[in-house]
């Protein structure tokens, strides 16, 4: 699986971290920046990683900014992005199970590097369960046509 993964300065400590840590698992990763801890402003990488997915390039991606919150609102402005903020790992796994999220937004200053670890971990592995959630997800993609 390639996996697309972005922050912004705020992020950039714990992006390096998990980019290093799927590497090590032999997973394929691209970087869509930030590439220091220099302020920056997050909608612009949020905007990369949602366009590449959407371009069918990469089936899941990381953001990581403070709180999560701002790569959540700018990913999920995105028609197809399902981005879900987790910061434990039941959001996670529940996230994929029902809500088949495509992107994972991680709170940079909120979790430490072991516990994303964990959720990236079971964010990957959690495989939609569809049924009656595919008529939900069917229904948030309807949504999204509508709003202006």
């Amino acid at each position: 699986m390639k996996i697309a993964i972005a922050s912004d300065h705020a992020g950039f400590e714990l992006k390096s971290y998990i980019k290093e840590y799927l590497l090590k698992k032999k997973l394929s990763v691209e970087d869509f920046g930030t590439d220091s801890e220099e302020s920056v402003d997050y909608p612009d990488f949020a905007k990369k990683l949602c366009e590449s997915i959407l371009k069918n390039n990469f089936k899941r991606g990381i953001l990581i900014c403070g709180t999560g919150v701002g790569m959540s609102i700018t990913a999920n402005r995105f028609k197809g992005i399902r981005a879900a903020l987790c910061q434990d790992l039941y959001t996670a796994e529940f996230s994929r199970l029902h809500n088949d999220s495509n992107v994972l937004c991680l709170p940079g200053r909120i979790v430490g590097k072991g516990l994303a670890e964990k959720i990236v971990d079971v964010w990957l592995k959690t495989e939609f369960e569809g049924g009656r959630h595919k008529r939900r997800i069917d229904k948030i993609e309807e949504v999204a046509k509508e709003v202006k």
